[in-house]
């Protein structure tokens, strides 16, 4: 095995005079053009050194940060390019949310499969880290919502088949663009620290410099080079091998709150970040210090580094030792620092969701949506637990405001619903919690941590929340200190997975397929050649042919079917399917290796699906239009006689809206707009276009292929047709929930909608017929029988209950059960009858044994009023055991039965016997 240490010794060092060292407190290894130097600089070795005393030569403030950073790059030949949303997943598929600005070119740049928009680039870019939740606020330095500046250059062998080829700039130049940068800021170099630091991520690796000055990580420089290999050279970190690629990626991050927070020396980075911010947060929370607390908490505030959740593994522990440092009761700095803790997460937490809102992430129960939903209700808990009377969604809009968002009145809507919806959550799980925390309580074990994460998930109950009510029942609950990063690990990732198999290996070796239908869609027959045939083991048959009409299941679109004929023979197609560029055609025969095929579509099958894909485009621009541009496809499923279009929306949709989003469809339907399609480089579609391109899926490539239909654009594999006008009208039928933040819209067009009319119509004449009234009257005439029909129910309740009572002040069947008495009966009636009767007879201080040969078998019931030495569920058991079945419940009410209604007699003689038995038990 071969170890990195040589990728770190770079001419530069050698060049400027840098000595390497191990740091004599954590053993990390570092450079430094300090040679007395013992100490690597990060926290816990060191504190921040910086804090009332910056550690630039004047303050600035984020956005005077931000534009010094990339103006200082651009100077030295960086192009500046726009930051990319916080939501990864709209251009990516293996996660979720931005954390670096070296996502925005994941991984289609990184693979070398697509050029980068610029190189070498800048970026100053907005990141959501969700695993830094628990150190918010505790840490001083954390962050979840930040902005990443970095600068990247991407390198490749030439002669390579990637995209881009050649070397921009590699180690060397990166850290002498580092240390300029410093220096741009007065910084005396001899203070810097580069920590080797080896990095690995999403497959790849390399050797990595972690830039430390007076106590803070300002930059990371990251040089990607190394891909897992399991026969590889280096073994990381993660325990995976790893060898050189051909392609070299400079991935440098700079955070812009630190750099800040250094240039203005405050007690934590949220002074610098969220000034305004603290400020009214303190104040609406009544939190004053005098001038001793105050200097307390500063002296603190140095020491802060040392509570990383990553690296104490008890935090209220690692307070304690502070407490010591400082000659000051844990408690009482505990006491001083909590609410302070929490003013600054729910600083940190509103620009969090100002940056998914802002983005038009929708809550949900999965992804993205459901990321957003725990930070809303871990902030709204801290809100009220440090006692902020502000409402929460106007907490946010501060953020939003100072970001520069334009939809500011959506981020308030979605957070108001959202805070009404976690209210009526929290209702339902408080009774889950009370049950749970007596059964642990019961076992005397303390409830776990993988309770603590499903109720959190399922119900949204906070930790604390769960401990408050387990206590009360006698349970232990132990929140770790890292609850709210297990809870994002549980959805903080995209999933994906391939398969290969013998016949996959014999697909890879074949040409590519010529997909005729993308030259005309309107055609529906052609000619091609068998290239190989493979059978299947259900006894069909997948056939390769050189070039195809056939359009491949894809983009929820399903596969044509039709013929393929020759001379000797025709065989049907059932399915078609794309794999890695070669068309498989599913027959019920083998048609022949190298024959020569006529291609023959259902034509009737691809219009219609035509029309639904094309309608699909229609509907979803409609739905935006209507309901806001935070409305984005989450699925859809294009059928032969409807099509459905499930959308993220953070409310039910309502019929009002259902009828302007068909409106708005058909008007786009009548204007007879041309569909286009055409195939731009993928930077040029993503620049002209934006990740809205990417409704049905992130398509592979240097080149994506683009489909307008009139104003909506998105990046499609499917057929469509010619005009808008071609689809005739769109007809929605349904709407429904799919899940939490994501609703499903049903429709049909062209001939299909005329077909789904019909369906409706003739389903109301024959209700109308049934109700013998016109059509148009039958919403009223249905309104007015399902009323009639609800107050007829409540007379014939009403009715069983004074029949229950008639029944209970009859005298005779009374037997004595001690000091009480007993009614033994059998009544014929349904379940609530028994029940009511019995209730009526409870109520009179009576014993009720009931029975019932009602529809065809026995039934039992038994009340017993309280204090009387009889268990109901012991008496039923008894009673429903002779009838040949069984039944229980609690001591003071039990029901049951069984199939033997001719023994219900029998069994209800024995009635005072079994009470007796029951009672000297």
């Amino acid at each position: 095995m071969t170890d990195l240490t040589e990728a770190y010794r770079l001419d530069y060092f050698e060049e400027e005079g840098f000595t390497r060292t191990e740091c004599s407190s954590c053993g990390a290894h570092f450079w430094t053009r300090d040679h007395d130097r013992e100490l690597c600089g990060e926290p816990p070795c060191e504190e921040y050194s910086f804090v009332d005393d910056p550690g630039f030569d004047r303050e600035y403030t984020l956005e005077e940060m931000r534009e010094a950073f990339l103006s200082y790059f651009e100077a030295h030949d960086h192009e500046r390019v726009s930051p990319y949303p916080v939501a990864a997943n709209r251009w990516r598929d293996d996660v979720l949310l931005t954390q670096a600005s070296i996502y925005d070119f994941q991984p289609h740049v990184t693979s070398g499969q697509s050029p980068p928009p610029a190189n070498p680039l800048a970026v100053s870019q907005p990141c959501i880290r969700m695993q830094d939740i628990d150190n918010v606020g505790r840490t001083g330095r954390h962050t979840m919502a930040f902005e990443m500046m970095g600068h990247h250059a991407f390198n490749a062998d030439p002669d390579t088949d990637y995209a881009y080829e050649g070397e921009v700039y590699w180690k060397d130049e990166c850290v002498e663009f580092c240390e300029g940068f410093f220096a741009e800021f007065g910084v005396d170099l001899s203070e810097l620290t580069f920590i080797e630091d080896p990095w690995v991520g999403g497959g790849n690796a390399g050797p990595a410099f972690e830039v430390i000055y007076r106590g803070a990580e300002l930059a990371t420089l990251v040089f990607m080079s190394m891909e897992r290999d399991p026969d590889g050279e280096y073994e990381m970190k993660d325990g995976n091998r790893y060898t050189q690629m051909d392609r070299r990626v400079v991935d440098t991050g700079y955070g812009l709150e630190r750099w800040t927070w250094m240039s203005q020396g405050t007690p934590t980075v949220y002074e610098a970040v969220y000034p305004e911010a603290i400020e009214f947060l303190k104040d609406n929370a009544g939190i004053e210090h005098t001038d001793e607390e105050a200097a307390l908490i500063n002296r603190a505030s140095k020491l802060a580094g040392k509570l990383d959740i990553d690296d104490v593994e008890d935090f209220a522990a690692a307070r304690a030792e502070i407490a010591d440092e400082l000659d000051v009761d844990a408690d009482r700095l505990t006491e001083l620092l909590e609410p302070l803790e929490d003013i600054y997460a729910v600083a940190d937490h509103c620009r969090t969701l100002a940056y998914m809102f802002g983005d038009e992430i929708v809550p949900s129960n999965v992804g993205t949506g459901y990321l957003a939903r725990m930070v809303l209700r871990r902030t709204k808990r801290l809100v009220d637990r440090v006692g902020i009377d502000a409402p929460l969604d106007e907490l946010v809009d501060m953020q939003a405001e100072r970001l520069g968002y334009e939809n500011r009145d959506l981020i308030r809507d979605v957070v108001r619903t959202e805070v009404r919806k976690y209210r009526e959550t929290l209702e339902r799980g408080r009774r889950r919690v009370r049950q749970l925390a007596e059964e642990y309580a019961d076992a005397d074990e303390p409830v776990p941590t993988e309770e603590l994460v499903e109720l959190y998930d399922s119900h949204g109950i906070q930790p604390d929340t769960v401990a408050e009510i387990a206590s009360e029942e006698g349970a232990a609950v132990d929140v770790p200190d890292d609850f709210y990063g297990l809870v994002a690990e549980r959805h903080d990732a995209a999933t994906g997975g391939t398969a290969t198999s013998e016949r996959d290996e014999r697909v890879a070796e074949l040409p590519e397929t010529d997909r005729l239908y993308y030259d005309d869609q309107e055609r529906t027959e052609f000619e091609a050649v068998v290239l190989d045939v493979f059978e299947r083991a259900d006894g069909d048959f997948d056939v390769v042919l050189d070039q195809t009409m056939f359009y491949p299941e894809g983009g929820g679109q399903p596969a044509d079917h039709g013929t393929l004929s020759t001379e000797e023979t025709t065989v049907d197609v059932t399915d078609v399917q794309i794999h890695d560029g070669v068309v498989l055609h599913r027959t019920d025969a083998d048609p022949g290796t190298g024959e020569f095929v006529r291609g023959q579509l259902d034509a009737d099958r691809r219009r219609r699906l035509m029309r639904h894909h094309t309608a699909t485009h229609v509907v979803g621009y409609a739905a935006r239009q209507v309901l806001g541009d935070h409305v984005r496809q989450a699925g859809a499923q294009k059928g032969v006689d409807s099509a459905r279009l499930d959308v993220t929306h953070y409310d039910r949709i309502t019929r009002t809206e259902v009828e302007e989003i068909e409106r708005v469809a058909n008007e786009l339907v009548r204007e007879n707009v041309p569909v286009t399609q055409s195939w731009p480089g993928r930077n040029e579609a993503e620049a002209e276009y934006g990740f809205d391109l990417y409704q049905g899926g992130i398509p592979p490539g240097e080149e994506i292929r683009v489909v307008e239909v009139g104003p909506d654009v998105q990046a499609c594999g499917g057929t469509h047709v010619a005009r808008t006008g071609d689809l005739g009208v769109i007809k929605l039928s349904t709407t429904e929930p799919v899940q939490d933040g994501v609703e499903r819209l049903v429709f049909a067009a062209g001939d299909a909608a005329i077909e789904a009319t019909h369906r409706e119509e003739n389903a109301l004449y024959e209700a109308a017929a049934v109700l013998d009234v016109d059509p148009l009257d039958v919403p009223e005439t249905a309104e007015r029988f399902f009323t009639e029909w609800k107050e007829r129910g409540k007379e014939i309740e009403r009715l069983k209950q004074e029949l229950a009572e008639v029944r209970a002040s009859a005298t005779g069947d009374t037997v004595d059960v001690g000091d009480a008495e007993a009614v033994v009966r059998r009544v014929d009636g349904d379940t609530e009858e028994l029940r009511a009767t019995a209730n009526a007879l409870v109520e009179e201080g009576t014993v009720a044994v009931l029975g019932s040969g009602a529809g065809g078998s026995a039934t039992f019931v038994v009340g017993v009023p309280e204090g009387v030495g009889v268990d109901a569920g012991e008496v039923v058991a008894e009673l429903a055991s002779r009838v040949g079945g069984g039944g229980g419940g609690p001591p003071d009410f039990a029901q049951g039965g069984g199939p033997d209604v001719d023994a219900l007699d029998d069994a209800l003689a024995a009635a005072p016997d079994v009470l007796t038995a029951v009672r000297d038990a």
